[in-house]
């Protein structure tokens, strides 16, 4: 699988988790756990881990976001340098 697939599979599992909190915050409505038969249920844990498990790859965007900018910082100063 492509890496720009996996990213955006990751971002939005972290998005629909981020929703899931929101409402948890603002209406005590867990949705996950709604649709899935209670937060015991072990689809819902296993959605919740899945979350959790994309949350942590994409702390990978920051780095990939710094090496990004100086590959570009090098590009900019080989270019002037022709």
């Amino acid at each position: 699988m492509r890496s720009r697939t996996w990213d955006y599979i990751c971002l939005s599992l972290v998005i629909l988790g981020a929703i899931n909190w929101g409402l948890i915050g603002l209406f005590r409505f867990d949705l996950i756990a709604t649709i899935f038969g209670g937060m015991e249920g072990i689809i819902s844990r296993i959605i919740y881990t899945l979350i959790a498990l994309a949350g942590l790859y994409c702390l990978s965007f920051f780095g990939r976001e710094v090496h990004n900018q100086h590959r570009d910082r090098v590009n900019a100063t080989t270019t002037e340098r022709l």
